[in-house]
């Protein structure tokens, strides 16, 4: 089945008014999620998965896209109104898009944000439609040793993105394979780490570790800080961007596009990663960078294309070859094995109707934000003076309920619990926690790839230099290991 019929199916399954409502729904939860500060589609996922469990697979998944990308349209908003970043990603747009709201441009830039985020998604869906099945041709080649390689690869990447210190996404990092651990061992069958409790003999269920982490860490965090916020005063009129205004932002759209689905491509980088390259890209190629941080246009343009096509990157290596590109997509991967649905190359062939209705639901989503953000930019601003003392309850009590429903056990409700005061220790000790839930993902599964790699080479290791993918990503380890030794070597010759 060539592109153009596979993209066809797709849009005669996500057309169905089930999908299409789930489209919508997602798409509105996303971008509320995206407006509220402090709660992102990590936890978001987390907090619905349970719900999902009797949904058609296909549906429950546009419904978490849609989540998806719809939180990364949202949260410019508080980033231009109120200078706080609704999601990480949004970080560099207050730089700019708050300075145009104080100048009375608050309407121009949200607009532009809202123009830059469906052209940036579009562009990445027509790469994630393009690019995909070459992918998947490339991967059925990929054995156990490539998997475990790759695995490594992105367990590594993770490590070097995933903070500001290398050494605390290390300690996140391995934390998040000791919790891998727990559970059977996958070849001998023998408990490790249960403490006696059945409940741990199949392993920690991911979503416990995220709604602790993510959802329980973040109330407890905010629950010991007075936060103060105040809307800023200033008309959201002129929502249409000006000729000399769409200029201006166009090459940074196209630019920031392109930085943000390769980027997004990349395992362990994600969308946070793809807005600061593409500011930095931005300033670089400007003709007057001093602008930038003082209402510069493409400063709001370029970031917010780049994190929202870092989505349609995430889900090439998802669906592909089985590799979660950020923490959000991990749960996305977790929940399509619930279903039954293995990620990979055998994805397309098996599952054409979920994988490509998943893909022509993300054209049609786009558009749906498109319509959602423009007119509805006051609304969704004014949402932020839901009191949080009503906020943050809600969201122990989605938690608690979602957790409960897994298996009808306090024992998860408890172990919940015990994983929020982790993600509190975590937030407030500055180490980033989505390194964990990767990790808790990829390492049975890198388990898994060397003890089969061991079978097929009868216990040697040389397979895995010698298969010219699996070679060529161990390479790709070392060089982005030795980087971080080589700065530090190079500073300290200055010094």
């Amino acid at each position: 089945m060539d592109v153009l019929q596979s993209i066809m199916l797709g849009f005669s399954i996500a057309l169905t008014p089930t999908n299409l409502f789930y489209a919508f729904f997602g798409s509105l939860v996303g971008t509320v999620i995206g407006v509220l500060p402090g709660i992102g589609p990590l936890c978001t996922i987390a907090m619905i998965l349970p719900t999902t469990f009797g949904m058609n697979p296909t549906s429950a998944m546009i419904m978490m896209a849609a989540v998806y990308y719809g939180a990364q349209y949202g949260g410019s908003t508080t980033s231009i109104l109120l200078n706080i970043p609704g999601e990480s990603a949004s970080v560099m747009t207050t730089l700019d898009g708050y300075q145009m709201a104080r100048q009375g441009r608050a309407g121009v830039a949200l607009a532009t944000a809202a123009i830059s985020s469906f052209i940036a998604g579009t562009i990445s869906v027509i790469g994630l439609m393009l690019l995909a099945p070459p992918l998947a041709k490339i991967a059925l080649k990929f054995g156990p040793p490539e998997y475990f390689s790759l695995m490594l690869l992105g367990l590594t990447t993770i490590v070097f993105l995933g903070g500001r210190s290398i050494v605390k996404s290390m300690v996140s990092i391995i934390l998040g394979l000791l919790l891998g651990i727990v559970g059977l061992d996958p070849m001998g069958g023998v408990s490790r780490f249960t403490l006696d409790q059945l409940e741990l003999m199949d392993g920690i269920n991911f979503i416990v570790v995220v709604m602790g982490v993510f959802g329980i860490g973040e109330v407890l965090v905010s629950a010991e800080e007075k936060m103060k916020i105040s809307i800023l005063k200033t008309k959201l009129s002129g929502l249409i961007p000006t000729l000399k205004d769409c200029k201006e932002a166009t090459g940074a759209t196209l630019r920031g596009s392109v930085i943000g689905f390769f980027i997004g491509v990349l395992p362990g980088t994600g969308a946070t990663i793809a807005s600061f390259l593409s500011y930095a890209t931005e300033k670089m190629v400007s003709k007057h960078p001093e602008k930038f941080g003082k209402g510069a246009i493409e400063g709001v343009a370029g970031p917010e294309a780049a994190n929202n096509a870092a989505v349609g990157g995430a889900m090439v290596p998802l669906f592909t070859l089985g590799i979660p590109g950020s923490g959000t997509t991990a749960v996305m991967m977790g929940a399509m094995m619930m279903w039954g649905l293995r990620p990979g190359p055998l994805l397309f062939v098996q599952h054409q109707d979920f994988i490509w209705g998943i893909i022509a639901s993300m054209y049609i989503g786009n558009v749906m934000l498109l319509i959602l953000n423009l007119p509805l930019v006051p609304l969704f601003a004014s949402m932020l003076r839901v009191p949080y003392s009503i906020l943050y309850p809600f969201i122990l009590v989605v938690c608690i309920t979602g957790v409960y429903s897994l298996e009808n056990s306090m024992f998860h409700v408890f172990l919940m619990f015990l994983f929020g005061i982790v993600g509190y220790l975590v937030k407030k000790l500055d180490f980033p926690p989505a390194p964990i839930v990767l990790a808790l993902i990829l390492g049975p599964m890198v388990e898994r790839a060397i003890y089969q790699s061991l079978t097929m080479s009868h216990g040697s290791l040389s397979i895995l230099v010698t298969r010219p993918f699996s070679a060529s990503f161990l390479v790709l380890v070392l060089i982005v290991l030795a980087i971080p030794v080589i700065r530090w070597s190079k500073e300290r010759r200055k010094a």
